[in-house]
């Protein structure tokens, strides 16, 4: 399929990933519109999960009423940042770091052990692993979920988990780009500035990602942080042309689709809601995360349809956007 098939509307919400509240999408009548309009992806949190029977039907459901092929996406790193607790009664995987220090083995098998759970339940895609370094001990959102705050034993650890994926057809998503470890503030709540130097940045923070691209890593998620060594504007990463794409699409040579952060979060909320989209969109970000579909999501499409004719976002960004989208999507033979 190409992009130039779609209409505009249709093109807009293939760069949509959002969510809906509870187990029934139906009670929220704009994400099904978008769902039936053309919408690119859906995020699951742990409110929408309550029995693996339940997450199965609703994955296959979702995808019947589609328009297009889905992703069909979760955060399931392991301990923390689990999404399956009311299936398992609890926590059922270890964090990335005390998985990592279980040994390469254990990370392996919990990995596999997690992408076959995911397949089973008809999720397609994992926002994960995080490449993240933890070099800041103080780090109030990264923490444990990092596999460890030396480079080289994130890109070692990173390298079974890509891998591990990759074997059973689970979509990765290394994060947040370019790296969220020496942050003293947490991106949900304010946006956290990281102040060192790009050389410090690119050895010790961007290797991971380096290293994740050689392997041929799909998509990458960007952080709503500021790095004023990499664009002294002080705007998050997500919306920075300077870090997107003349960091990692140009330097870095990354061609897959690269995802926002949740953008509800206060990191990005220097902007109203379609000036971040904009700026991204021209920045290089190929996907947005909205977690809910809220009447002011829905009309986010619209206005984005008005601001590409009105020549704020040129079309010609839109479609390589979306051909980046539904490209990885027939690579992992994603469909309705």
């Amino acid at each position: 399929m190409k992009a130039e098939d779609l209409t505009l509307r249709q093109k807009i919400l293939q760069l949509f990933i959002t969510g809906f509240n509870g187990e029934n999408y139906r009670l929220n009548k704009y994400f099904v519109q978008m769902l039936q309009n053309g919408l690119g992806g859906v995020i699951f949190f742990t409110h929408n999960i309550k029995s693996e029977s339940q997450i199965k039907k609703l994955t296959e459901e979702l995808t019947k009423e589609a328009v297009f092929p889905l992703f069909l996406s979760i955060d399931q790193e392991g301990g923390r940042v689990e999404r399956t607790e009311k299936i398992h009664g609890g926590k059922k995987y270890l964090s990335a770091k005390p998985a990592y220090e279980m040994g390469l083995s254990f990370l392996q098998n919990q990995t596999k052990e997690i992408a076959l759970e995911l397949k089973r339940f008809g999720i397609n895609m994992n926002f994960a692993p995080v490449l993240d370094v933890n070099t800041n001990e103080n780090n109030p959102i990264i923490g444990e979920r990092a596999f460890s705050s030396n480079p080289e034993e994130v890109i070692n650890a990173s390298k079974v988990v890509i891998k591990e994926y990759e074997k059973y057809g689970i979509i990765t998503v290394g994060k947040h780009f370019p790296g969220h470890g020496a942050a003293s503030e947490d991106s949900h709540k304010s946006l956290p500035v990281i102040t060192l130097s790009y050389n410090d940045l690119e050895k010790d923070h961007i290797n991971p990602f380096k290293k994740a691209i050689e392997l041929n890593i799909p998509a990458i998620m960007a952080a709503h942080v500021a790095y004023p060594s990499l664009d002294c504007s002080l705007i998050p990463a997500s919306v920075s042309k300077s870090i997107i794409t003349d960091i990692l699409i140009k330097k870095l040579g990354f061609n897959g689709i690269i995802i926002t952060d949740d953008m509800e979060m206060n990191g990005i909320k220097g902007f109203t809601r379609l000036d971040a989209c904009i700026k991204a969109l021209n920045a290089g970000i190929t996907m947005f995360i909205f977690r809910d579909s809220s009447k002011e999501i829905f009309d986010l499409i619209t206005q984005l349809e008005t601001a590409v004719n009105d020549g704020f976002v040129s079309e010609s960004i839109i479609n390589r956007a979306v051909q980046k989208v539904l490209d990885l999507k027939q690579r992992y033979l994603i469909s309705r």
